[in-house]
C-alpha cells in the first residue's frame, strides 16, 4: 500500500478524526469523511454528512472505490463515571453506547464485507486496559487481558472482538488501535495536566496524523492485530509501542503538552 490510497474515515469531524484526516491528506491519500456534520479541512465533495444508522449512505460510501476504512465514529465516553447515587444513577448505555458503539460498528463491518474492502482500522481505547494502568502493571501489552474502566470501555472490547471475527471469517485485514488520550476540550487538557498517567498516555494531534498515515501506508499487516497508539510518555512507558513500530514504522515524535490545545 505504498501508493496513495482512497480512505474513508468515519467520525472524521471529531477531535481524533480531524487530526487523522490532516495527517492522511498530508501523506497524499485521498480522504473521504463520514460524519453527522461536515468535516473541517475537506471539500464538500469529500465530506459526507450522515449518521452510521443511515446504512444506505454508509454502504454507498464504502463501496465507492475505498481501499481502507478507518472507523472512529462513536459515542465518546460514559455519560458519568463513577456512577452517582440515586436518583441520579443513570447511564448512557442503551441511549448512546449501544446504537453508536455496538450497532454502528456492525454496520461498518457489514458494509466493508459486502463492498470487498480489504483493510479496516478500528479505533479502540486505552480504557479497555485501565485496570492495568491504575495498578501500575505497565507497560501494557496487547496480549494482556482487558480490564475495562466502565461501560464505554466494554463496548470497545466488543469492537475488538468484532474486528477479529471479520478478519478470521471474511479475510479482512483488521487493525484494532487502543488510542491514547487526545483531549477534546480545555477541561480534558486540565485533567491531563494534573495527572502523571494522563501525560504518559497523551496522544498529540500531530502524532495521531502520523500514526494513521503510517498504518494506511503499510505494505502488509497481519490479518488481525491489536496495537497501542500514543505520544512519547513524560514519566513512564504505560503502553507497549513496539508493535506499531515493528508493523508499520510508527515513531511518536511529540510529548505532552505539544498540540494539547489544538482544537
Amino acid at each position: 500500500m505504498s501508493q496513495p490510497q482512497r480512505v474513508l474515515v468515519t467520525g472524521s469531524a471529531g477531535r481524533v478524526g480531524r487530526a487523522a484526516v490532516k495527517g492522511l491528506t498530508a501523506a497524499g491519500h485521498h480522504v473521504v469523511g463520514f460524519d453527522r456534520v461536515p468535516t473541517p479541512g475537506l471539500p464538500p465533495a469529500q465530506s459526507l454528512v450522515a449518521p452510521l444508522s443511515d446504512v444506505a449512505a454508509l454502504r454507498a460510501a464504502v463501496a465507492d472505490g475505498v481501499d481502507c476504512v478507518i472507523h472512529l465514529a462513536a459515542a465518546p465516553d460514559d455519560a458519568a463515571f463513577p456512577r452517582k447515587p440515586p436518583p441520579d444513577d443513570g447511564d448512557n448505555f442503551l441511549s448512546d453506547l449501544v446504537p453508536s458503539n455496538l450497532v454502528g460498528p456492525y454496520h461498518v463491518m457489514e458494509a466493508v464485507r459486502t463492498a470487498g474492502v480489504r483493510r479496516v482500522i478500528l479505533a479502540s481505547t486505552g480504557q479497555v486496559v485501565d485496570g492495568h494502568l491504575r495498578s501500575d502493571d505497565v507497560p501494557v501489552t496487547a496480549t494482556m487481558l482487558p480490564r475495562p474502566r466502565y461501560l464505554y470501555a466494554c463496548t470497545k472490547v466488543f469492537l475488538e472482538a468484532l474486528g477479529q471475527v471479520y478478519a478470521t471469517q471474511h479475510g479482512i485485514t483488521v487493525l484494532a488501535v487502543r488510542l491514547g488520550w487526545c483531549p477534546r476540550d480545555l477541561g480534558q487538557v486540565a485533567e491531563i495536566r494534573a495527572s502523571h498517567l494522563g501525560q504518559d498516555v497523551f496522544f498529540s494531534p500531530g502524532d495521531v496524523g502520523r500514526f494513521f498515515a503510517a498504518a494506511v501506508g503499510a505494505e502488509k499487516l497481519p490479518q488481525y492485530a491489536v496495537v497501542y497508539a500514543g505520544s512519547r510518555p513524560v514519566h513512564n512507558m504505560r503502553y507497549d509501542l513496539d508493535a506499531p513500530r515493528k508493523l508499520f514504522g510508527y515513531e511518536p515524535q511529540d510529548q505532552w503538552p505539544t498540540g494539547a490545545e489544538e482544537f
